[in-house]
């Protein structure tokens, strides 16, 4: 996943199968996956929300200023990517 000069690194779906078990398997009620991609050690994160309102603590890659840039957002049950917010 995430394969392209449109991003920084890619994703093996494995990985990404695992994060999306772990946010469902959460005992606290989150409904979204954000990868997001942490410039000082060039890797994505998984970072769980329960709300959309979350999400817009986070810049977009390549825009982002900050040490932390949101690559994609995805619903944790229908495993969706989600492109408004």
């Amino acid at each position: 996943m995430f394969d392209g000069p449109d991003y920084p690194s890619s994703i093996k779906e494995d990985q990404f199968e695992a994060w999306l078990e772990a946010g469902r398997a959460s005992k606290i009620s989150y409904h979204f996956l954000l990868i997001v991609w942490n410039v000082y050690d060039e890797k994505y994160i998984p970072v769980y929300t329960e709300t959309r309102e979350e999400i817009r603590n986070y810049e977009f890659y390549p825009d982002a200023k900050g040490s932390e840039a949101l690559i994609a957002v995805y619903d944790l049950y229908s495993e969706s990517r989600i492109t408004a917010f």
